[in-house]
């Protein structure tokens, strides 16, 4: 089978996840894959990207963006006739970006079925502009397939079905596994006593940051226990109130890609405050660290971390972080869980897409 994989977004968990992905797939007996990303994706400079990789100019910011619109409508067919070359079987979009309609046109042209992998059927409190889900929403009308990573995705999408919103196609279901950032050294290799929380990703409404900062007043001043708030988003008082705490700092900026590993390095544990979710690349990079991963028992979380060793959920209250949170505490610095094998874990999701993509191209015969 010839797949090409491609995630058109500059920077964050899109571009990793389908560079994973892709590599996955070759990985697989009888499959090539191809991977196409931004000429602009952050993750090209950090060289870890191989293998046959597509490059596609798309846009630097939203100025950028604007500017190309009109233009888009050219360039359909020579990309059609660039993916005509590489005789496809399938396409997968491995996470919806802006200029998807552009490779669907292609894609169509070129007579190439795609897959569409669905991370959020909803958009968060804060998240993206409402116009973000409607492109998704068209991109999933003229997918061959979706796939979800959570059931609790897949739910939203047949509720949306049922009430008229998307017309959805049939549904596959995939998984998230663990995102590598490199091999940060093991937790407590610090070896000072403290534990090191690292709260990481946009700071966001959804993410619950207010329970956070509630979770650790209740826990008071402790001198065996840091607290690290790195991501970006708008300046909210909750954030205000972080900063305020002892033992506790704000970085309210975007963290590059060549930055992750050494952060996740850091840590001794990543905490989730989330209000909801769908689920979370944080998690994911955090087990790849192995890193113990502190999680409210929110959306998607559960199916995701539920059977993972190194995961605690607890309820979504300031209460319930703080009682995750001491009972890190409690349990020191000792031996920890095996975390999760990051290729063994792709592997099986790449070998289980391939499966359900044969079904669904046998039924399209």
């Amino acid at each position: 089978m010839r797949l090409l994989v491609w995630q058109w977004g500059r920077r964050g968990a899109g571009p990793r996840y389908a560079t994973e992905l892709a590599a996955a797939l070759r990985r697989q007996p009888g499959t090539q894959a191809f991977l196409s990303l931004s000429a602009q994706a952050e993750i090209l400079a950090t060289g870890e990207v191989a293998g046959p990789v597509l490059p596609y100019r798309t846009y630097d910011g939203v100025r950028s963006l604007l500017r190309r619109l009109p233009s888009v409508a050219l360039e359909v067919a020579p990309l059609a006739a660039r993916l005509r070359g590489l005789a496809l079987d399938a396409a997968v979009c491995a996470m919806p970006a802006y200029l998807d309609s552009l490779m669907v046109a292609a894609l169509r042209r070129a007579g190439v079925p795609f897959v569409t992998i669905v991370h959020d059927a909803d958009p968060h409190p804060g998240d993206q502009p409402p116009f973000e889900m409607a492109l998704q929403r068209r991109l999933v009308r003229r997918s061959a397939a979706v796939a979800t990573l959570t059931e609790h995705v897949a739910a939203r999408l047949r509720s949306q079905r049922l009430a008229g919103v998307a017309d959805t196609p049939p549904l596959l279901r995939t998984e998230h596994p663990p995102l590598a950032f490199g091999a940060p050294p093991p937790p407590g290799a610090h070896g000072d006593g403290v534990l090191r929380l690292l709260s990481f990703g946009r700071l966001l409404p959804y993410k619950g940051l207010d329970l956070l900062a509630d979770a650790m007043r209740l826990l008071g001043p402790r001198p065996d226990l840091v607290l690290r708030v790195v991501g970006q988003g708008p300046e909210t008082t909750w954030l205000d109130a972080l900063r305020r705490l002892p033992g506790v700092t704000v970085e309210n900026r975007w963290v590059p890609e060549t930055e992750v590993g050494a952060l996740l390095g850091w840590s001794d544990a990543v905490v989730l405050s989330h209000r909801e979710a769908s689920q979370s690349g944080v998690a994911a990079a955090g087990l790849a660290a192995g890193r113990r991963v502190v999680a409210t028992d929110v959306g998607g979380l559960r199916e995701q971390l539920a059977a993972e060793p190194l995961a605690r959920l607890c309820p979504p209250t300031a209460e319930g972080l703080a009682g995750a949170i001491r009972a890190l505490l409690a349990e020191g610095g000792g031996d920890l869980p095996k975390g999760p094998d990051a290729g063994v874990a792709w592997n099986h999701a790449a070998a289980g897409l391939i499966r359900d993509l044969n079904a669904v191209l046998a039924a399209r015969m």
